[in-house]
Protein backbone atom coordinates (compact mmCIF):
# COMPACT_ATOMS: atom_id res chain seq x y z
CA UNK A 1 0.00 0.00 0.00
CA UNK A 2 1.19 3.36 -0.73
CA UNK A 3 1.89 6.56 1.63
CA UNK A 4 0.38 8.86 -0.64
CA UNK A 5 -1.79 7.94 -3.45
CA UNK A 6 -2.72 11.17 -5.65
CA UNK A 7 -4.70 11.03 -8.53
CA UNK A 8 -6.29 13.64 -10.81
CA UNK A 9 -5.68 16.41 -7.65
CA UNK A 10 -7.07 19.71 -8.75
CA UNK A 11 -7.23 22.80 -6.53
CA UNK A 12 -9.54 26.35 -8.36
CA UNK A 13 -9.38 29.52 -6.64
CA UNK A 14 -12.15 31.24 -8.87
CA UNK A 15 -10.85 31.38 -12.48
CA UNK A 16 -7.47 30.44 -10.90
CA UNK A 17 -5.97 26.77 -10.81
CA UNK A 18 -3.43 26.75 -8.73
CA UNK A 19 -2.96 22.54 -9.27
CA UNK A 20 -4.15 20.93 -12.10
CA UNK A 21 -5.52 16.89 -12.60
CA UNK A 22 -1.87 16.61 -10.58
CA UNK A 23 -0.94 12.08 -9.67
CA UNK A 24 1.26 11.63 -7.50
CA UNK A 25 2.41 8.59 -5.38
CA UNK A 26 5.08 7.57 -2.76
CA UNK A 27 6.10 4.37 -1.50
CA UNK A 28 7.47 3.57 2.04
CA UNK A 29 11.11 3.91 2.23
CA UNK A 30 11.33 6.19 -0.81
CA UNK A 31 12.39 9.89 -1.43
CA UNK A 32 10.51 11.91 -4.28
CA UNK A 33 11.55 15.24 -4.56
CA UNK A 34 9.17 17.85 -6.09
CA UNK A 35 10.60 20.67 -8.47
CA UNK A 36 9.17 23.76 -10.00
CA UNK A 37 9.86 27.36 -10.41
CA UNK A 38 8.21 29.90 -7.28
CA UNK A 39 4.15 29.57 -8.41
CA UNK A 40 4.37 26.22 -9.98
CA UNK A 41 2.41 24.55 -7.63
CA UNK A 42 4.31 22.37 -4.92
CA UNK A 43 2.81 23.67 -1.93
CA UNK A 44 -0.65 23.67 -2.69
CA UNK A 45 -0.33 20.28 -3.73
CA UNK A 46 1.40 19.35 -0.69
CA UNK A 47 -1.07 20.46 1.02
CA UNK A 48 -3.88 18.80 -0.36
CA UNK A 49 -2.11 16.05 -0.14
CA UNK A 50 -2.16 16.37 4.20
CA UNK A 51 -5.48 17.55 3.72
CA UNK A 52 -5.12 20.96 4.79
CA UNK A 53 -6.68 22.18 1.56
CA UNK A 54 -9.97 20.54 0.02
CA UNK A 55 -9.36 19.47 -3.56
CA UNK A 56 -11.77 21.13 -6.17
CA UNK A 57 -12.23 17.51 -7.44
CA UNK A 58 -9.73 14.27 -7.60
CA UNK A 59 -8.78 12.42 -4.72
CA UNK A 60 -6.09 11.51 -1.75
CA UNK A 61 -5.33 8.38 0.46
CA UNK A 62 -2.85 8.29 2.78
CA UNK A 63 -2.05 4.74 3.62
CA UNK A 64 -5.07 3.89 2.23
CA UNK A 65 -7.42 6.36 3.86
CA UNK A 66 -9.02 9.82 3.14
CA UNK A 67 -6.59 12.14 4.90
CA UNK A 68 -7.91 12.60 8.81
CA UNK A 69 -6.75 13.25 12.22
CA UNK A 70 -5.96 9.36 12.54
CA UNK A 71 -3.81 9.60 9.54
CA UNK A 72 -2.21 12.78 10.44
CA UNK A 73 -0.99 10.81 13.27
CA UNK A 74 1.50 9.05 10.70
CA UNK A 75 3.10 12.16 9.44
CA UNK A 76 5.96 14.58 9.68
CA UNK A 77 5.14 17.77 8.13
CA UNK A 78 7.79 20.89 7.48
CA UNK A 79 6.14 23.58 6.45
CA UNK A 80 7.76 26.65 4.54
CA UNK A 81 7.55 28.49 7.54
CA UNK A 82 8.76 25.76 9.64
CA UNK A 83 5.41 26.06 12.34
CA UNK A 84 7.64 26.62 15.43
CA UNK A 85 6.59 29.29 17.81
CA UNK A 86 9.12 31.93 17.81
CA UNK A 87 8.50 33.13 21.16
CA UNK A 88 9.33 29.90 22.87
CA UNK A 89 12.73 27.81 23.44
CA UNK A 90 13.86 24.72 20.82
CA UNK A 91 12.99 22.40 23.77
CA UNK A 92 10.15 24.06 24.58
CA UNK A 93 8.80 23.76 20.97
CA UNK A 94 9.98 19.84 20.98
CA UNK A 95 8.29 19.29 23.95
CA UNK A 96 4.80 21.00 23.28
CA UNK A 97 4.88 18.49 19.78
CA UNK A 98 5.29 15.51 21.48
CA UNK A 99 3.14 15.90 23.84
CA UNK A 100 0.49 16.73 20.84
CA UNK A 101 2.12 13.12 20.07
CA UNK A 102 2.41 11.48 23.27
CA UNK A 103 5.88 10.96 22.86
CA UNK A 104 8.87 11.85 24.65
CA UNK A 105 10.86 15.11 23.38
CA UNK A 106 13.61 14.51 21.76
CA UNK A 107 16.94 16.23 22.55
CA UNK A 108 17.83 19.37 20.90
CA UNK A 109 19.88 19.18 17.29
CA UNK A 110 23.79 19.77 18.38
CA UNK A 111 24.74 22.98 18.37
CA UNK A 112 21.22 24.55 19.20
CA UNK A 113 21.92 28.14 21.29
CA UNK A 114 19.80 28.75 23.95
CA UNK A 115 16.76 31.62 23.99
CA UNK A 116 13.82 31.81 21.59
CA UNK A 117 13.29 30.13 18.80
CA UNK A 118 13.30 33.69 16.86
CA UNK A 119 16.33 34.96 17.47
CA UNK A 120 18.03 31.66 16.60
CA UNK A 121 20.53 31.45 12.98
CA UNK A 122 17.61 30.20 10.26
CA UNK A 123 19.71 27.15 10.06
CA UNK A 124 19.09 25.88 14.19
CA UNK A 125 15.70 27.16 13.50
CA UNK A 126 15.10 23.93 10.79
CA UNK A 127 17.12 21.83 12.64
CA UNK A 128 14.49 21.66 15.41
CA UNK A 129 11.68 22.28 13.02
CA UNK A 130 12.91 18.78 11.53
CA UNK A 131 13.14 17.08 15.33
CA UNK A 132 10.04 18.32 15.55
CA UNK A 133 8.93 16.60 12.85
CA UNK A 134 10.16 13.31 13.03
CA UNK A 135 10.00 12.78 16.98
CA UNK A 136 7.05 10.94 16.36
CA UNK A 137 8.82 8.33 14.02
CA UNK A 138 6.45 9.08 11.40
CA UNK A 139 5.31 6.81 8.74
CA UNK A 140 5.20 9.97 5.91
CA UNK A 141 7.75 12.58 6.33
CA UNK A 142 6.68 15.93 4.09
CA UNK A 143 9.03 18.58 3.86
CA UNK A 144 8.55 21.95 1.96
CA UNK A 145 11.46 23.77 1.21
CA UNK A 146 12.98 22.35 3.89
CA UNK A 147 16.97 23.70 3.72
CA UNK A 148 16.29 27.34 2.11
CA UNK A 149 18.55 29.59 2.76
CA UNK A 150 20.28 27.80 4.88
CA UNK A 151 24.46 27.04 4.44
CA UNK A 152 25.75 24.19 2.34
CA UNK A 153 27.27 22.35 5.15
CA UNK A 154 23.90 23.01 7.05
CA UNK A 155 22.17 21.11 3.87
CA UNK A 156 23.83 18.34 3.54
CA UNK A 157 23.46 17.60 7.56
CA UNK A 158 19.57 18.27 7.01
CA UNK A 159 19.68 15.63 4.06
CA UNK A 160 22.08 13.08 5.66
CA UNK A 161 18.80 12.90 7.95
CA UNK A 162 16.44 13.00 5.40
CA UNK A 163 18.07 9.75 4.13
CA UNK A 164 17.97 8.64 7.79
CA UNK A 165 14.15 8.74 7.88
CA UNK A 166 14.10 6.92 4.42
CA UNK A 167 16.23 4.16 5.60
CA UNK A 168 14.36 3.36 8.49
CA UNK A 169 11.25 2.44 6.08
CA UNK A 170 9.51 6.33 6.13
CA UNK A 171 8.15 8.03 2.90
CA UNK A 172 9.36 11.10 2.15
CA UNK A 173 8.09 14.08 -0.20
CA UNK A 174 9.96 17.12 -0.25
CA UNK A 175 10.27 20.55 -2.52
CA UNK A 176 13.38 21.62 -3.21
CA UNK A 177 14.83 24.78 -5.53
CA UNK A 178 18.34 23.00 -5.24
CA UNK A 179 19.23 20.72 -7.99
CA UNK A 180 21.94 18.99 -6.36
CA UNK A 181 19.47 17.77 -3.39
CA UNK A 182 16.72 17.03 -5.76
CA UNK A 183 19.65 14.66 -7.46
CA UNK A 184 19.70 13.00 -3.75
CA UNK A 185 15.82 11.77 -4.33
CA UNK A 186 14.89 8.56 -5.20
CA UNK A 187 12.11 9.90 -8.01
CA UNK A 188 11.44 13.53 -9.35
CA UNK A 189 8.26 15.36 -10.18
CA UNK A 190 8.67 18.32 -12.47
CA UNK A 191 5.60 20.78 -12.08
CA UNK A 192 4.83 24.04 -13.86
CA UNK A 193 1.83 26.07 -14.21
CA UNK A 194 0.06 24.05 -11.72
CA UNK A 195 0.64 21.14 -13.65
CA UNK A 196 2.74 17.74 -13.15
CA UNK A 197 4.61 18.27 -16.51
CA UNK A 198 7.42 15.27 -15.82
CA UNK A 199 8.47 12.53 -13.46
CA UNK A 200 11.14 10.01 -13.02
CA UNK A 201 14.65 10.21 -13.05
CA UNK A 202 16.79 13.15 -14.07
CA UNK A 203 17.50 11.67 -17.75
CA UNK A 204 14.15 11.48 -17.60
CA UNK A 205 13.18 15.04 -16.93
CA UNK A 206 15.94 16.14 -19.54
CA UNK A 207 14.81 14.09 -22.16
CA UNK A 208 15.85 15.38 -25.52
CA UNK A 209 15.99 18.98 -24.61
CA UNK A 210 18.97 20.57 -25.86
CA UNK A 211 21.35 23.68 -25.25
CA UNK A 212 23.80 25.63 -27.34
CA UNK A 213 27.33 25.98 -25.66
CA UNK A 214 29.19 29.26 -27.32
CA UNK A 215 32.76 29.66 -25.62
CA UNK A 216 34.27 33.12 -27.41
CA UNK A 217 36.14 35.56 -25.87
CA UNK A 218 33.79 38.33 -26.39
CA UNK A 219 31.20 36.52 -24.34
CA UNK A 220 29.60 39.83 -23.36
CA UNK A 221 29.22 41.29 -26.75
CA UNK A 222 27.84 37.42 -27.96
CA UNK A 223 25.73 37.36 -24.91
CA UNK A 224 23.42 40.65 -25.76
CA UNK A 225 23.24 39.96 -29.44
CA UNK A 226 21.28 36.84 -28.61
CA UNK A 227 19.48 38.74 -25.73
CA UNK A 228 17.98 41.30 -28.90
CA UNK A 229 17.40 38.37 -31.12
CA UNK A 230 15.23 37.15 -28.57
CA UNK A 231 17.08 33.95 -27.09
CA UNK A 232 17.00 32.62 -23.90
CA UNK A 233 20.70 33.23 -23.02
CA UNK A 234 22.54 32.71 -19.36
CA UNK A 235 26.42 32.55 -18.33
CA UNK A 236 27.93 29.65 -17.56
CA UNK A 237 31.12 30.80 -15.99
CA UNK A 238 32.20 32.80 -19.45
CA UNK A 239 30.23 30.59 -21.79
CA UNK A 240 26.64 31.78 -23.01
CA UNK A 241 24.59 28.96 -23.02
CA UNK A 242 20.87 29.28 -25.18
CA UNK A 243 17.74 27.31 -24.29
CA UNK A 244 16.13 25.46 -27.32
CA UNK A 245 18.15 27.05 -29.84
CA UNK A 246 19.34 26.02 -33.33
CA UNK A 247 23.15 25.75 -33.59
CA UNK A 248 23.44 26.24 -37.00
CA UNK A 249 21.41 30.13 -36.53
CA UNK A 250 23.44 30.38 -33.41
CA UNK A 251 26.50 30.12 -36.06
CA UNK A 252 24.93 32.94 -38.55
CA UNK A 253 23.59 35.55 -35.98
CA UNK A 254 27.93 35.16 -34.74
CA UNK A 255 28.46 35.50 -37.76
CA UNK A 256 26.77 38.41 -38.59
CA UNK A 257 28.01 40.02 -35.96
CA UNK A 258 31.63 39.30 -36.22
CA UNK A 259 32.06 37.09 -32.97
CA UNK A 260 34.69 34.65 -33.78
CA UNK A 261 33.24 31.52 -31.31
CA UNK A 262 32.78 28.12 -31.16
CA UNK A 263 29.52 26.60 -30.76
CA UNK A 264 28.65 23.21 -29.40
CA UNK A 265 25.06 21.46 -29.26
CA UNK A 266 24.94 19.74 -25.76
CA UNK A 267 22.55 18.16 -23.54
CA UNK A 268 19.85 20.11 -21.67
CA UNK A 269 20.74 20.31 -17.77
CA UNK A 270 18.26 19.50 -15.56
CA UNK A 271 18.20 23.45 -14.40
CA UNK A 272 17.38 23.91 -18.10
CA UNK A 273 14.87 21.39 -18.39
CA UNK A 274 13.01 23.32 -15.97
CA UNK A 275 12.91 26.42 -17.19
CA UNK A 276 11.63 24.69 -20.85
CA UNK A 277 9.18 23.24 -18.85
CA UNK A 278 8.26 26.28 -17.13
CA UNK A 279 8.19 28.27 -20.40
CA UNK A 280 5.82 25.86 -22.56
CA UNK A 281 3.39 25.44 -19.49
CA UNK A 282 2.86 29.35 -19.92
CA UNK A 283 2.75 29.16 -23.41
CA UNK A 284 3.77 31.63 -26.25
Amino acid sequence: MSAVEARALTKRYGAFTAVEAADLTVESGEIVGVLGANGAGKTTLMRLILGLLTPSSGSVRLFGLRPSRETRRRIGYVPQGLGLYRDLTAAENLSFAAAAFRVPAAPLPSGTAEGTVGHLPLGQQRGVAFASAVQHRPDLLVLDEPTSGVAPLTRARLWDRIREQAGRGAAVLVTTHYMDEARQADRLVLMAGGRVVGRGQESDLVGSARAVVVATDDWSGAFAAFEAAGFMATLAGRDVRLLGADAERVRRLLDEAGIPAAVTSVAATLEEAMVLAANAAVGP
